[in-house]
């Protein structure tokens, strides 16, 4: 998504909303000067990848304990 710097002024809270889930540039004179950004959204990328992973008859005990016998 892309906004004015006015825009990002006068909406703040609803562009930082925004920014949680997507990339928000602002531009100033039509060129952009900034992005806005989560900075976690790599980890929530990461951590969404791993649902589904683990059968769903399996507890987190069983889970860690087989991951300790692969050490």
């Amino acid at each position: 998504m892309s906004i004015t710097a006015t825009e990002l002024k006068l909406n703040l809270g609803k562009y930082l909303s925004l920014a949680e889930t997507e990339d928000i540039f602002i531009t100033k004179n039509g060129k952009i000067i900034a992005k806005l950004s989560n900075p976690y959204q790599d980890r929530v990328d990461i951590a969404k990848s791993l649902f589904g992973v683990l059968p769903a008859d399996t507890s987190l005990e069983e889970a860690y304990q087989e991951r300790l016998n692969q050490i």
